[in-house]
């Protein structure tokens, strides 16, 4: 193992994280420190509403606001750069990244991937323009990450050629819809279409909220949410409909339309397969919440560190104080987190490259574990934000909880992202639930033969897999114990090991869920979230792997290693009760994994400012008192 050099150059691992979008990321910083930027700290909700909504007419006027378009509607068809522009937005007021999100990402996002040709033809280059501001109407009162069973219904009337649409109950009505309360003129109204006396399951409508004047639509009832623990600068609002009526032409109708006489048509069969084929088109959202998510940590880790470098406290036997960094302590609340960050921003770049490089005929398996990997990487960016802000908040002390030194906003404003755009305990059941699929066979068919035959298969997985584990094991066991933590295929292959005995386990205890489906998955609930974290983990320290591979700088490649070490070994330590249950790890070698952890934080403290510089966060976003 090579040594740490003594420095290194932060603009090389700039280079590297900057990836595939370099040269967007670049004029996007450029633009950010040029532009005044004061951060809402004693602004009002409705101040705050309003410089949100100056600083998106600002970004309206370059040609960013549309990469996501198709270049015939005045976009780039860039779907990468446009979710890269919205993680760069992370570095600053989340409430405009939220606010560009809802009207480019989400409200037109759904006109483009859910509509046809002439939605676009009149609505995108308004969207793109801000000549016509909407809203995503998605989410219920009675019905959040349940979408399947909304209550909302769009009703056809042939005589008329309209549908109406219709909030039936309180529970119905559209809660915390972005850009309602105050801007939004239209909504994306997800509801349940119905037609010749048969529900055909939730579809998006185009429907006028506002008139010219901004007062609410006929039939429309507005309510704002009011102020929030965060994000002030979004008009959160509410949204129902009392027999509201739209033209037929206000479907958008990729995955199923309606002939004027009522007749129901689809590309795709059966109403399930259709909901979930419309769904996993809107994943670009989920991606920009994690990367966003991931960018606003950055900040704080960025802060924390700088603070943390300056701070003193408490002397040495000489008298001099101490650099809270230079405590162990303190090294252990942020560069384990600083590490992770580093390997959920190399596991976001490769996501972004798939879902830019997918194409619409790509295989559905494909496409299936796309959307996998954006539930999960949302999951573990936005998980992380959680913590990773409150660590560095807690770093610097009463500095940390002051407005003005920033760390408090970020923490307030990144608090809901763990709900939004996806649950994050649901998404981690949807995570697990493809990785069940390959064990469907033996779930549909539960005859006493197939049920032998899965058992016996179990065994003979389970006796090669403690075979496999007693390997690894033995490689703790022999040799150097340094040697063996820090050896890269080892840690590859206890991940892996992990993910594949837990996912194994979950098949066994699912398996009698044909007898009482409910009760066995719900008793099995714990066992399903692991599975999905686990799996999360495995691909994030591949893609961290696969991202030094190619550095070609030697230096800059051997503190990337050593960031990737303390990533795989902290996670390790974190998980350390399951290794030793299951055999993974003995008593002394779990003992190991502390000392190793403690180790490279010493190892990594001379380059902590360096690591947080590659972010290149423009200095005014990094502007708190604490640290002048």
């Amino acid at each position: 193992m090579p040594p740490v050099p003594a420095a290194v150059d932060p603009d090389t691992l700039t280079s590297l994280l900057d990836g595939r979008w370099a040269g967007l990321r670049a004029d996007i910083r450029a633009e950010m420190a040029a532009a005044p930027y004061r951060d809402p700290i004693d602004l009002s909700v409705e101040e705050h509403r309003s410089r949100v909504f100056d600083q998106l007419t600002a970004l309206a006027a370059n040609d960013r606001a549309g990469l996501g378009f198709d270049k015939a509607y005045g976009g780039g068809s860039d779907i990468g750069g446009s979710v890269v522009s919205f993680e760069m937005l992370g570095f600053g007021d989340l409430s405009l990244m939220v606010k560009a999100g809802v009207q480019w990402g989400l409200f037109g996002g759904a006109v483009q991937l859910l509509g046809t040709a002439p939605h676009h033809e009149r609505y995108l280059r308004r969207i793109r323009d801000l000549d016509l501001l909407g809203c995503f109407a998605m989410t219920e009162h009675g019905h959040g990450s349940d979408v399947q069973h909304l209550r909302t219904t769009a009703t056809y009337d042939p005589d008329s050629g309209e549908f109406v649409v219709h909030t039936p109950d309180r529970g119905a009505t559209k809660e915390y819809i972005g850009n309602a309360a105050r801007d939004g003129r239209v909504a994306v109204v997800f509801a349940q279409l119905t037609t010749q006396g048969e529900t055909r399951g939730v579809h998006a409508f185009v429907v006028p909220i506002r008139d010219d004047a901004g007062a609410p639509a006929p039939g429309v009832t507005i309510e704002d949410c009011g102020p929030k623990a965060g994000l002030n600068g979004v008009d959160n609002g509410r949204l129902s409909f009392d027999q509201v009526r739209i033209p037929r032409e206000a479907l958008l109708n990729r995955f199923g339309d309606v002939a004027p006489d009522g007749t129901y048509s689809s590309p795709i069969e059966g109403d399930a397969r259709r909901f979930f084929t419309m769904l996993g088109t809107l994943i670009r959202g989920r991606v920009s919440v994690g990367g966003s998510a991931g960018s606003a940590t950055k900040r704080a880790l960025a802060l924390a560190v700088r603070y943390a470098e300056l701070r003193r406290q408490f002397a040495t036997p000489d008298g001099e104080e101490v650099v809270i960094l230079d405590y162990l302590g303190h090294q252990r609340k942020l560069l384990p987190a600083l590490a992770t960050s580093y390997a959920l921003h190399f596991a976001q770049e490769e996501l972004v490259a798939a879902l830019h490089d997918i194409t619409d005929d790509a295989p559905e398996q494909e496409q299936r574990e796309l959307e996998s990997r954006a539930a999960g990487l949302k999951v573990a960016n936005t998980w992380h934000a959680t913590a990773a802000i409150q660590a560095a908040r807690e770093a610097c002390g009463g500095a940390g909880y002051l407005a003005e030194n920033l760390l408090p906003g970020l923490k307030a404003d990144t608090d809901v992202f763990t709900t939004f755009e996806g649950d994050n305990t649901v998404l981690l059941q949807l995570v697990a639930k493809g990785l069940l699929t390959e064990y469907k066979d033996a779930f549909q068919n539960l005859s006493p033969l197939a049920t032998v035959r899965f058992a016996a298969e179990r065994v003979l997985g389970a006796v090669a897999e403690r075979t496999s584990a007693r390997k690894v094991v033995d490689r703790l066991t022999d040799g150097d114990d340094r040697e063996a933590l820090f050896d890269r295929d080892w840690q590859l292959k206890l991940f892996e090991d992990r993910e594949q005995h837990v996912l194994g386990g979950v098949a066994d205890r699912l398996r009698k869920a044909a007898q009482d489906p409910f009760g066995v998955f719900n008793a099995a609930q714990d066992h399903v979230l692991r599975a999905g974290r686990v799996h999360v983990d495995r691909l994030v320290l591949e893609a961290f792997v696969r991202a030094i591979a190619r550095c070609t700088d030697p230096d800059a490649k051997a503190l990337l290693e050593r960031v990737c070490d303390l990533y795989a070994l902290a996670n390790i330590e974190a998980d350390r009760a399951w290794f030793l249950e299951h055999g993974r790890l003995s008593t002394g070698r779990s003992k190991a994994v502390i000392a190793a952890v403690n180790t490279l934080c010493g190892e990594l403290r001379p380059h902590a400012r360096t690591l947080v510089d590659a972010f290149a966060i423009p200095e005014q976003y990094l502007a708190a008192p604490m640290l002048s």
